[in-house]
């Protein structure tokens, strides 16, 4: 009985299984595909200056204390994607509660978030997935459904 089309069977799934996990490993963390530390702070840089202008979500900023709020954006987004930084400020939830945020608001707080992402031309699959990261705490942040 010839049985070495099995063994070849078992090289192409071996070389297929290899080729998978290898392509897997070769893509770095989205911190490290946005940029790390220095153009995370760079985009989150642009993206208050945005927030804090655009006439639909400005009124949430005014008084805040911009250089912490900027710092805070900062950790928190290279934590989201993975990155060493620790997010030292509150919960979402405690932090937004109270604030009346609906969900037009939070609609052009992404839109800001996408515009400065645009800006510096992060790859549309990297951009994509850290927006589905922030959007998953929609929940915490919006009171006005």
């Amino acid at each position: 009985m010839d049985c070495s089309w099995r063994g070849g069977t078992r090289l192409v799934l071996a070389v297929f299984l290899s080729a998978s996990c290898a392509s897997v490993r070769a893509e770095k963390p989205l911190y490290e595909r946005l940029g790390g530390p220095r153009a995370i702070h760079v985009i989150v840089d642009d993206f208050v200056g945005r927030v804090t202008t655009d006439p639909r979500i400005r009124r949430f900023f005014e008084g805040s204390n911009l250089p912490l709020v900027r710092e805070q954006v900062t950790q928190f987004i290279c934590q989201a994607a993975g990155g060493p930084c620790t997010y030292l400020g509150a919960d979402m939830k405690t932090a937004h509660v109270g604030l009346g945020i609906s969900d037009a608001d939070f609609d052009a707080l992404a839109d800001d978030l996408n515009a400065s992402l645009d800006k510096f031309n992060i790859a549309p699959h990297d951009k994509g997935e850290l927006l589905a990261i922030l959007g998953r705490m929609r929940v915490d942040i919006v009171e006005k459904r």
